[in-house]
């Protein structure tokens, strides 16, 4: 008789707890479960979200990229052997350093009237942005020395580039036929054009662009009406 009067107790005892609901110790346990459960969801949002945001400027990386490399070579395939009529030796309009070219040739009619222009390829910066660009002037023919770009338009062709480096393959200045060309980072001959050219761009973040090697359609004689191949030296211009 006690035992039934015991047990009964107990599990009167057991409905009251299960009609009280949770204790203060199962709700807390309960409230930092469903805190971890919330953090965990919002850092996969974000890592998501950082995810696609990544894929987006590395696929508009590498467009810019493309675009870049294909009008570069579309434009100094085609360089215009344009020489400096009133100047001594008739001198090609063509610099060639290290980190910077120019040269001429003509503008797509897409971008601007046609016509040949000067051009000058290189890297500036504005502010805290480094940008490669390409800066154009309508060459005179009555000039006696390099035009100047301190009035040049301007293209810039891409954005966040640390570096550009330009080689230039080709002889020595007045070098015999049968001289071996090499790479060199500077051009030195006003009266022929290299044979070679290569561009290296380096974007501040990110690996290295492709090299844009590229070989001019010219004849290094071009644009002369009287080419002298023993001295490799223009005596007319065409």
């Amino acid at each position: 008789m006690n035992a039934r009067r015991i047990a009964g107790h107990f599990a009167r005892a057991d409905r009251r707890r299960g009609e009280q609901g949770f204790t203060l110790l199962e709700l807390t346990i309960a409230l930092v479960l469903l805190a971890l459960m919330a953090s965990v969801l919002v850092g996969s949002v974000r890592l998501a979200a950082r995810s696609w945001d990544g894929g987006e400027a590395k696929a508009e990386q590498v467009s810019e990229m493309r675009q870049t490399g294909e009008f570069l070579r579309e434009q100094l395939s085609a360089e215009f052997p344009l020489r400096i009529r009133k100047a001594v030796g008739l001198p090609l309009m063509f610099g060639g350093e290290r980190n910077e070219m120019r040269y001429a040739a003509a503008l797509p009619t897409r971008v601007a009237e046609g016509g040949v222009y000067y051009f000058r390829l290189a890297v500036t910066r504005e502010g805290d942005k480094s940008l490669l660009v390409l800066e154009r002037v309508i060459p005179d023919p009555d000039v006696v020395a390099e035009p100047s770009f301190s009035d040049a338009e301007r293209s810039v062709l891409a954005a966040g580039i640390r570096d550009v480096t330009i080689g230039y393959f080709g002889r020595s200045p007045g070098a015999v036929v049968d001289e071996t060309p090499t790479w060199r980072d500077r051009w030195e001959d006003p009266d022929r054009l290299p044979t070679l050219l290569r561009v290296d761009v380096t974007p501040e973040k990110g690996p290295a662009w492709p090299s844009i090697v590229v070989e001019p359609r010219r004849a290094p004689e071009a644009g002369c009406r009287a080419w002298d191949a023993n001295r490799s030296r223009c005596m007319g211009a065409g």
